[in-house]
């Protein structure tokens, strides 16, 4: 009798286990609290451009006079996370004769980076990115866009919101160990054309004001006083665009850096002139700022009508599209 209660008990839990999984993500985003304790019920997807970090330690400042610990520098990842490595996720490629970098990538190109990463399909994910600034967020923005993209269920992937650092800040565990990438068998099942906009849809939204362009690059390269040259041939903006600049998409919480609730992005949006329920393309130079830009409207605030252009300032300039600014 003891063992058939021990069996009860076991396939009771592990059906509760399959329920809490089944039942997906709290949303789009999960805090270091949520994320310790589900970690059994996820797959953490690490994603950084600096990879020598993952098997670094963070670094800590005591303050003399309290004793209280400061992080100072981000280091160490999720113990059992997968990592992926920024600068993989994007393809280069060739448009009417042009270089233009940073694509986004085939499906056939992004599976296998994934599986080389050691994804398996029907997972739960949750992306972690360092949190250390607005860059490194919409690092985590990007692959969740594309994952997205390429077929999972909303769902199904999350983001720590403030990344590693914001896991560290909550007095949480890091390993500095070499992470395992056995081989992963996950696959893109589908394209949702849905959030993505091609050039000929910025070309006829332009044309007709049907779009709310949402420019996400900071306020110099906006205007033009900067220009990311090579990636852009030239600076300014899309014509009539508003700006959504980067120190505006997260806020920071000590080292971290997180994105805010639904109401202070309305107050936000309400000081930049961006309708947030608009039909909206979000852009920056190369996709990957603006994903946080689409993240913000299409995942927080809900906005269904918000596509990513993915080609953005990089594909529009170098081939040979006008743009306003000084």
């Amino acid at each position: 009798m003891k063992a058939l209660k021990h069996l009860l008990a076991a396939g009771i839990a592990g059906a509760c286990v399959h329920l809490a999984s089944a039942a997906g993500l709290p949303g789009p985003l999960v805090t270091p609290q949520w994320l310790h304790e589900h970690r059994s019920e996820v797959t953490v997807v690490d994603i950084r451009d600096d990879m020598d970090t993952l098997t670094r330690a963070p670094r800590f400042e005591t303050d003399k006079k309290t004793g209280a610990k400061r992080l100072v520098a981000t280091g160490g990842h999720l113990a059992g996370a997968l990592s992926v490595d920024f600068g993989k996720i994007r393809q280069n490629k060739t448009i009417d004769g042009k270089k233009i970098v940073a694509q986004l990538p085939s499906a056939e190109y992004f599976t296998k980076v994934m599986d080389d990463a050691g994804l398996d399909s029907g997972k739960l994910i949750v992306i972690v990115p360092t949190g250390a600034t607005v860059d490194t967020m919409d690092m985590a923005t990007r692959l969740y866009f594309q994952l997205r993209y390429f077929g999972e269920p909303r769902d199904h992937v999350a983001i720590l919101n403030g990344g590693v650092n914001a896991w560290l800040q909550a007095g949480l565990p890091v390993s500095t160990g070499k992470v395992a990438a056995p081989r992963g068998d996950w696959k893109a099942s589908g394209e949702d054309q849905e959030i993505l906009a091609t050039l000929p849809q910025v070309e006829r939204g332009l044309r007709d004001g049907s779009e709310q362009f949402v420019d996400a690059r900071p306020t110099a390269q906006f205007l033009g006083i900067v220009v990311k040259r090579p990636i852009d041939a030239a600076g300014g903006h899309l014509a009539g665009a508003r700006s959504f600049p980067t120190d505006a998409i997260v806020r920071p919480v000590g080292a971290a850096h997180e994105f805010m609730s639904a109401a202070d992005y309305r107050k936000i949006y309400a000081e930049f002139n961006i309708q947030p329920n608009a039909s909206t393309i979000t852009y920056c130079n190369t996709g990957h700022l603006a994903s946080g830009a689409w993240f913000v409207d299409h995942e927080i605030l809900g906005n269904p009508k918000t596509r990513l252009y993915t080609g953005s300032m990089t594909e529009w300039t170098n081939l040979g599209h006008p743009t306003r600014g000084l």
